[in-house]
């Protein structure tokens, strides 16, 4: 089976440093995270930003300070949220895209999430998707539901002529599909030939998810967006902590772990100029 991409879903908009001490949040802690992530295994950092106040934020000025600090201190791929926060609007969600980052997560589907309503229009998702082509973005299917996987698939008909085609799928979201034992073979079941996929489980679902992805041979996301505790009652110390245990979990799969150079050749990324 291939290496294993590890994503770091660092930040998140839930979260605040009284729930997360070791929650980065400036630039200069984003660059510590990412090169301690980048040091303990992981290949891709999945990037909210926060702005002075620790609010979550989809300023372009904030995107691009955060960006600039990471690729300063090392090679990760820079992969942007397109989802934000709930309350985001659509400009504001459009906008950083406008930086070009080399990836950047693409919802296809609205969905519930928890007492909210993620809202993903299909002519705002189409506009997204778009301009992800249009200025050379690979974008990263992001699934809480079977039927984004659909959704996914007409996108690429309709509008792409061709890129490497990755799902992430993401479990166990109030609202969204559970991390069900059987989940994860029911949705890559549904990819099309070539894909490749990654997946996370929200909260206590997160090691068996981890467990399943690795048996499957996908690629795994964590980190403190999607898991705050390390263990019952224990919170995590850090994003590269929980890095850390995927690799080791990897490797007793007997599975290696992507450098960025690695993830970028499987997912057709072409590393642009700093």
């Amino acid at each position: 089976m291939d290496e294993v991409i590890i994503t770091v879903a660092a930040v998140g908009a839930e979260l605040t440093k009284q729930d997360q001490p070791g929650l980065p949040i400036t630039p200069e802690e984003l660059a510590l995270d990412a090169a301690a992530c980048r040091d303990a295994g992981a290949s891709i950092y999945h990037l909210h930003v926060r702005d002075a106040m620790g609010s979550p934020t989809m300023s372009v000025e904030a995107f691009a300070a955060a960006t600039a600090a990471i690729e300063e201190v090392t090679d990760l791929i820079v992969q942007f949220t397109t989802g934000g926060a709930v309350s985001d609007d659509e400009a504001d969600r459009l906008a950083p895209l406008g930086l070009r980052p080399e990836m950047a997560t693409l919802t296809t589907g609205s969905v519930n999430f928890a007492d909210e309503v993620f809202v993903n229009r299909t002519p705002f998702v189409s506009a997204l998707y778009r301009q992800m082509l249009d200025l050379g973005i690979v974008p990263e299917y992001e699934i809480f539901d079977a039927g984004m996987i659909a959704n996914a698939d007409r996108l690429y008909e309709k509008f792409a002529t061709s890129h490497h085609r990755h799902y992430d799928f993401v479990l166990g979201v109030p609202g969204g599909m559970p991390a069900w034992p059987d989940a994860l073979g029911f949705l890559t079941s549904k990819l099309p030939t070539g894909a490749t996929w990654s997946a996370t489980g929200i909260g206590r679902s997160h090691l068996d998810v981890t467990r399943e992805t690795l048996e499957l041979g996908g690629h795994v996301r964590t980190g403190l967006e999607d898991v705050s505790y390390y263990e019952a009652g224990t919170r995590a110390t850090s994003n590269a902590q929980l890095i850390e245990r995927v690799a080791r979990m990897a490797s007793n799969s007997g599975r290696g772990v992507a450098s960025p150079a690695d993830a970028r050749q499987m997912l057709g990324i072409h590393r642009r100029e700093t």
